[in-house]
């Protein structure tokens, strides 16, 4: 069968894999420093980030250099389309392709979800010959981590429940439960519940809801978090409700975080896969970026930094969504400083942002490229007011033609950006070594002066139209009352200094999903706001956002099926 015919799944399955402990041998890490979930996947110890810690910090006295970490780079994307644009493919494509050029290169990835792998979108582990693998795990149940999460948010809800039944010794107000429940599967008939239903012996009554894992507090406290102290310590900040009064109740005094960083405690180890070309791959954490921050975790990352000389990481959806969040909640929270960005752009996704539809794309069409161009840009210009020098990697399908690859590299010179194209997705690694020259050029040429996009001290409200104006290129916001109330209410608690984590749909600059490419003169609606006083940030949700997504008509679990052989088919 020609290779590009072949299956995501069929590509990986003829990989010879490399045992885990000679993936960690690559990185210095030895056998006692990691925990084997069999031959291809292991945990790396707690412990092992301290000590590569403290040699980094003895190299750089003994080197006099005041910064030894490497190079962090993230990948983002244009505003995403139905015909995909490939940021996870790109990142394990520029790993492979800096590690061919010499480069000591490690890549950083969120964990996927069960919702999306039997949903629409499908798995999360790259695709064609840029993949991690074991594809199959790493899609499904990969090594508990998300289960681990959902156990510890379900059982603050269990806790917080039987704390209504009993007494109630903290007056709390059953109209104003903060805390949910939690399942990582898309699930619409979950979106709106009522628990206690019965009778007395079955609790006391109130309305509740689902969310998906990943968009639970506990996941990004999880991957915001340094150590298992401090896991802990934001757990026990969680809000759960309000008394009667309007105070708030926190998971401490439930008394329930301590057994929370129990369920966590083997969670919070990174996980070590790899590529298909054999190196090393930390993933490790799973937020969307539409309804959370979207990011790994910050212990992957900084590990990563410490036994790499360039770290590859990725933010989810759109840079208006995932970039942004990555720069004004995980680096600001970890103190993290991105050496450069690569803006992952197809081909395809210009044309559809230029008003061309899904069944026509692979028609050359140069006038619709152009036009969408304009999405391409906003992103690029965003990312400079961030002070993080960009490039572009125009992801390569076979459809392209070179008249529109090059036009799109000559629009983006025209603007003063680098553009690379990349075939990593046909030839894997050897397919990136254009782009992985092109960022290594950049990082030495082009020192990053990243800054966050406002101050801490900066009011909320103030924040949220600051992200809408400024990189959502909204006219105005409109806030309801009760939004701007809950506004002064987290301020008057403490929570002003907080950065905002905005909930938008991920296909465009607007609230409105079918608003292509660049949109002027639109409002952002505020219509809702959380305070997740542990992972230390304000959730806002705009427009008809959904924190617990549904099936499509159609989902890829009606695909997915295991043969007698115990085959595992149809997974993408």
């Amino acid at each position: 069968m020609s290779r590009s015919y072949l299956s995501d799944l069929e590509i990986a399955r003829q990989t010879t894999m490399t045992p885990i402990d000679r993936i960690a041998e690559k990185i210095g890490l030895q056998s006692d420093q990691i925990e084997c979930y069999g031959r291809f996947k292991a945990k790396i110890l707690l412990e092992t980030i301290n000590q590569e810690s403290q040699k980094n910090q003895e190299h750089q006295r003994n080197q006099h250099d005041s910064h030894s970490d490497g190079h962090l780079i993230l990948t983002t994307a244009l505003s995403p389309t139905p015909a995909g644009e490939g940021k996870t493919t790109t990142s394990v494509g520029l790993t492979d392709g800096l590690n061919r050029i010499g480069k000591k290169a490690v890549v950083c990835l969120r964990e996927p979800s069960l919702g999306p792998s039997f949903g629409m979108k499908g798995g999360a582990a790259g695709g064609g010959y840029a993949q991690v693998v074991p594809m199959e795990d790493i899609n499904l149940h990969f090594t508990g981590d998300l289960h681990a999460i959902s156990t510890a948010h379900n059982l603050l809800a269990a806790v917080l429940d039987n704390h209504l039944h009993f007494s109630n010794a903290l007056r709390l107000d059953t109209r104003r439960i903060a805390w949910n429940r939690v399942v990582d599967l898309n699930d619409r008939a979950l979106r709106k519940i009522v628990v206690g239903l019965g009778g007395a012996a079955y609790s006391v009554p109130h309305e509740s809801s689902y969310d998906i894992t990943v968009a639970s507090e506990v996941m990004a406290i999880f991957c915001l978090s340094n150590s298992i102290f401090e896991l802990k310590e934001r757990l026990g900040k969680i809000i759960v409700g309000y008394t009667t009064d309007g105070e708030p109740v926190t998971a401490s005094q439930l008394l329930c975080h301590g057994a929370m960083a129990a369920l966590l405690k083997d969670a919070l180890k990174p996980n070590l896969v790899q590529t298909l070309e054999g190196n090393p791959a930390l993933i490790h954490g799973g937020p969307f970026a539409n309804i959370a921050h979207g990011c790994n975790s910050v212990l992957a990352t900084k590990l990563a930094l410490k036994l790499a000389d360039y770290v590859v990481t990725e933010a989810g959806f759109g840079a208006d969504l995932g970039a942004q969040k990555f720069f004004d909640i995980k680096c600001r929270q970890a103190g993290l400083k991105p050496s450069a960005v690569v803006m992952v752009a197809t081909v395809r996704a210009l044309k559809y942002h230029g008003g061309v539809e899904l069944k026509d794309l692979t028609q050359p069409n140069l006038n619709a490229l152009i036009s969408g161009f304009a999405n391409l840009r906003k992103h690029l210009e965003n990312c400079r007011l961030y002070g993080v020098p960009t490039v572009v990697a125009i992801n390569s399908f076979p459809t392209d033609t070179e008249e529109e690859t090059q036009l799109i590299i000559k629009k983006c010179s025209e603007i003063g950006v680098r553009a690379a194209k990349s075939e990593h997705w046909a030839r894997g690694g050897v397919g990136a070594e254009e782009l992985a020259r092109t960022i290594v050029e950049t990082i030495d040429q082009e020192p990053s002066t990243f800054k966050p996009l406002y101050p801490n001290e900066m009011p909320i409200l103030e924040k949220v139209e600051t992200v809408c104006r400024k990189i959502y290129g909204a006219d105005r916001i409109t806030v309801e009352k009760n939004v701007r109330k809950k506004f002064e209410q987290f301020e008057a608690l403490g929570f002003g200094h907080f950065p905002v984590c905005i909930a938008k749909t991920q296909y465009s600059f607007s609230a409105d999903p079918s608003l292509r490419n660049h949109p002027t003169g639109f409002d952002i609606p505020i219509r809702d706001a959380r305070i997740s006083a542990g992972a230390g940030f304000i959730v806002v949700l705009t427009g008809e956002i959904m924190t617990m997504p549904g099936l499509s008509k159609s989902p890829a679990a009606e695909r997915i099926d295991i043969d007698e052989h115990g085959q595992i088919t149809g997974l993408f």
